[in-house]
Formats: structure tokens, sequence, C-alpha cells
């Protein structure tokens, strides 16, 4: 019976008039299946994999909002039907989707949300529907924002292993985790404020877009007042409380059929790919260009250094972009979209030399994505203007170096001894196998005081801040980016749609294409797999007989020792908070 039913409601709207269905229109479905990354990639791709997202790939966050600002113009669209319960992305991405789903309901159109549960994230997006669906068995857990962070010094002491901290920055927090057993003072200071920050901008959006206030609905999360699905309807968290099959009931009353496979649906992916084939056209047909230029993850020498991000910009590749982007005469603006905590202050350094360059050359607009900290401010303080996110995380203006010990772990536990002979008397300083003296560490402490005076002197004349008040701004501390705009190291609050916007404006540009680069490469399985020469070296198998293997298997942390002994210079930042 239903598939006549079906049957018949196919044949009727092929022969009624075209008008007779306009009105009604698709319902843009965003079920977040796909991990939202910076700069998109292929269908199957390492970000996706680290999420647990095998096989769904993941879309842009540029081309995620460009779509849903495309549906709030578009008469085909009617409404938006969203399932946010497994998105995954970054609380800044989070923040831009979020912004953009605002000015779709802004515009008039209805958003409708559905969750099985309700996490932070989740309800975060959901929050901004005009209507919030709750399946009334749901498991639901809004906690707010905490940060975790590992220390290793009690685990590196019972190895052995010594690791001697030389830093400019009382908040320069990132080699602490081999050093302390905890939080010194001036971390968890930073850290409190930062969170809270995140924490405040969040409930300040949701309580915009709901009946309550902020104050209340912190309230209701600190005292655990939010259980089960019935507390969240009674404070006016959600509308709703229904089973999916009643969610496809009101979707058949609402467009007037009879069955949920009738209604016109149109998936986020569907929608964003046609309009990136429009988007094309329209840049063949422009000769005028804003490029987007992509700074995303731990900035490094080379590939085969210490880091163990799955991201990494390699210094040298990134400012080949670079001085490509400034010698194409088509290209009249450019975005510097930066998402990183920082790196190697060598590989910072020729990134930010050729951004000088470009900014010589045409308009550079920096826009800051989850990080822009330590070397990814580096990079970008410079730029005619920066944009960041209220839940972005920048300054860490600081420098520090980590020079590990490991000569007591191998002689204790490996029972293998060193012995050497030097031309000079710190000829071995730099072998990892001893405690450095006094002198040494003065020695290092120097070239530290040198980076941070460089740095400093950067964002002075960059930002117009005087170098004193820079120092106090600085010392290594990180700022959530609602509070670095008050204290000058940002211009503006706005994501990476407004910077493009506003590049174009500088460059007097009214009709013009967006190119984004590095161009993403098609899916490589051997690179995957660790096979070609430029891919970084895997982890030590069990089979590897050397010294670092054996201490990688007495401790697994110990692999982010293992490949260099000497001292490396880096402007960098840990951070890790729970948004799920």
């Amino acid at each position: 019976m239903k598939k006549l039913v079906s049957l018949f409601f196919a044949a009727a709207m092929l022969l009624a008039p075209c008008h007779a269905w306009a009105g009604q229109g698709r319902i843009l479905k965003i079920d977040f299946k796909s991990a939202i990354t910076e700069h998109g990639s292929s269908s199957f791709s390492l970000a996706s994999l680290s999420l647990g997202y095998l096989g769904t790939g993941s879309i842009s966050l540029l081309n995620m909002v460009r779509a849903i600002d495309a549906a709030t113009t578009d008469p085909s669209v009617s409404m938006i039907y969203m399932t946010p319960d497994n998105i995954s992305a970054g609380m800044a991405q989070m923040e831009e989707v979020r912004a953009a789903l605002a000015r779709f309901r802004a515009s008039g159109k209805q958003i409708v949300a559905y969750c099985e549960n309700l996490s932070n994230a989740s309800y975060y997006i959901a929050s901004v529907a005009d209507k919030v669906i709750l399946n009334p068995a749901s498991e639901n857990y809004l906690l707010g924002l905490g940060t975790q962070q590992v220390f290793l010094k009690d685990a590196l002491d019972a190895l052995g292993v010594e690791v001697q901290l030389i830093r400019h920055g009382k908040y320069k927090s990132a080699g602490e985790m081999y050093t302390r057993s905890d939080f010194s003072p001036e971390n968890y200071e930073q850290y409190s404020v930062m969170v809270n920050s995140l924490w405040n901008a969040m409930c300040n959006d949701i309580a915009g877009s709901r009946s309550f206030t902020a104050d209340e609905f912190r309230g209701w999360v600190n005292d655990l007042t939010l259980t089960d699905a019935e507390s969240f309807l009674e404070k006016g968290l959600v509308d709703e409380l229904w089973h999916k099959d009643q969610v496809e009931d009101y979707f058949c009353e609402q467009s007037g059929f009879p069955m949920i496979k009738l209604v016109k649906f149109v998936s986020l992916k569907r929608y964003s790919d046609k309009l990136n084939r429009s988007f094309k056209k329209k840049n063949r047909r422009n000769k005028d260009k804003v490029a987007v230029v992509y700074a995303n993850g731990e900035i490094v020498v080379s590939p085969s250094g210490t880091s163990m991000s799955s991201e990494l910009i390699i210094g040298k590749n990134l400012a080949a972009t670079l001085a490509k982007v400034r010698k194409d005469d088509k290209i009249k603006a450019v975005v510097f979209r930066v998402n990183s905590p920082g790196g190697s202050v060598m590989a910072s350094e020729l990134i930010r030399r050729e951004v000088d360059l470009l900014q010589a050359a045409k308009p550079v607009i920096a826009s800051y994505g989850e990080y822009a900290a330590s070397g990814g401010y580096w990079i970008s303080t410079g730029t005619d203007r920066i944009f960041t996110d209220r839940t972005t995380l920048t300054g860490s203006i600081g420098c520090f170096s980590l020079v590990p010990n490991l000569g007591g772990a191998i002689r204790s536990k490996l029972k293998v001894n060193f012995a050497t002979v030097n031309s000079s008397d710190h000829s071995d300083m730099m072998s990892g196998m001893r405690h450095l003296d006094d002198s040494e560490v003065a020695y290092l402490q120097s070239q530290v005081e040198y980076i941070y005076d460089r740095f400093t002197t950067l964002v002075s004349d960059g930002r117009g801040i005087s170098k004193d008040s820079v120092d106090v701004l600085g010392q290594g501390r990180v700022w959530a980016g609602s509070d670095a705009l008050g204290i000058g190291l940002v211009d503006e609050i706005g994501g990476l749609n407004e910077a493009i916007a506003y590049a174009a404006q500088t460059a007097g540009l009214t009709s013009y294409g967006v190119v984004e680069y590095p161009e993403i490469k098609p899916f490589n399985l051997m690179a995957l797999l660790g096979e070609e020469d430029d891919v970084e070296e895997t982890l030590t198998s069990d089979n590897d007989p050397s010294i670092s293997a054996m201490l990688q298997r007495c401790f697994p942390y110990a692999a982010a020792l293992r490949r260099k002994c000497e001292p490396v210079m880096m402007a960098r930042m840990t951070a890790a908070y729970s948004f799920n």
C-alpha cells in the first residue's frame, strides 16, 4: 500500500505545474558526519581518520560557511534541518559555522535541529535553531569546558631521564610537561582565564538564541541540574521531546507529503559540490583574485623533525607558496589563514620574511582559526589587519628550549656506559647524555633572550605597541581571541568570510574570484603508510634494537624526545581542552 501511495504522489509531482511545488522549497540537510577542517581534503584524509571518521572525508570550513550563506539567499532552499550529535571541529570553526547558521535564521528562514544526545559541542550548534528537538531517551552531558595537561616529570624521574627547560616568559608552559608534576601558578592562571573566556563566549551565544540568560545557563550547568531530557525541556533548552519518527512526521506535515522520502531534502555535500562548480566558473570569469593561503598545523623546518602533530607547516614549503602568490599578478589581495600553535623559530622566520615581502606587494589580511599562538602569531603579527574568532587561542609571545639528558636512564636501565673525549670544555653539551652546567645554561639562555627580544620587536612594530607593553602582554601568555582584541593583539572579531570580504574591499575589488593555497593533493596511500621519502618517519618498531627505541618502549612519551638531543629553539604553545 505504501508503495502505491508513493507512486501516486510521485506521479502527481511530475504532472503538476512547476509553480505548484516552487513555493515549498528544498530542505538543506546538515548531518555533520564529515569532519570540518581548515582546508578540506580528499575523500579519505588523515584528519578524518584521526577524528574517527573513516571513509567520510571532510569538508572545509570555507566551503561549509559558503554553502550556508548561499542557502540564505537561495529561493529554492526553504529551511535547514541539522543533526549535530557527531560534530567534529575545533571551537573556532564551530563558532564560524554557528555564525553562518545565525545569519540564515536572521533571514527569516527556519532551522530545525534534532539530537539523539546533547554535549557541549552539539548543543552549542543546535541552540541556534528555531526549533530544537531532543530524543526523550537521550543521554546528555553539558558540563562546561575544561583543560587537562599531561605532566611527565615523575615518570621521567623514574626512568632517570632529566629535561632542562630554558625559557623566557613565566607563562611559557609548553615545556613544563617534562619538568613539572602539576600546573605552575602562572600556567594555572592563564588557562583559568582563557577557559572561562571561551566558556563565556559559548554561554552568551547560546543564551542569545534562547529565552534564558547566560547567567542562568551557567548556573544550571554548574549545579548539574541538566540531567534527563525533561529537565532540558523544563528549562527551555529544547522545544520538543520527540523520537526520530515523530521528527519525520513533523516534516511531512510541514511539506504536505504523506511520506518522509517524498520530502525534498538536499544534503550539504551535494549542495556545496554544486556551489563549488559555480564558484569555479566564476573564478575563471574573474581576472582579479583574492587568495586564501592556509598555515595549518605545527611549524617545522622539515617533516623529519620532532613534531608528533598530524598537521605540519613545513617552513620552506609555505614560504615558497607565499612567494608564488606574491608573483601572481592576478592575485590582488591575500587572506593568510593561520591555525597553528607555533613551532620552530627558524621555520617561523622563513615564513614571516615571505609574508613581509608579500605585504609590500599587495594587501595581506590575517584570519585566525583555532590557534594563532607563539610561532603562529610570529608569522602573522605584521599583517595589515588581523581577524580572530572569540574562541581562538592567540599570543603566547615567548620562547623556550628543552634539553633532554638521557645518560642516566641509559646507564641505569640499559647498563650502557659512555666515555667522551672533547677538544673543548663544552664539546659534548649537545650530546643529550649529561646535565648542562651553569655556563652552558647561561649560553642557551642568551639565545632565548635574543629570540624573545626579536619576537617582541616584531609585535611592537606590527601592532604599534611599545616593546615594554608587549613584554607585559607577552611572557608566553596565551589569550582567548575575545581578550586579545581588548589588549590590541588583534583588530577585529570575525571569521574567514569576513576576512575575505575585507581583503577584497582593501584591494578595491567589487568582482573577484577566490583561490586557495596550498593546493590539495590527491590521496596517496603510500604516503599514508610512510613509504615515500618525504613523509615523516614512522614510529620505531619493536624490532628496532636502538637505544631510543628501548626508551620509547619503556615510556611512550619518550618519542617526543627521541629524535634530537640538541636543544631546539621553539616558539610554541601547548593547549588542551575538552569541548565535547
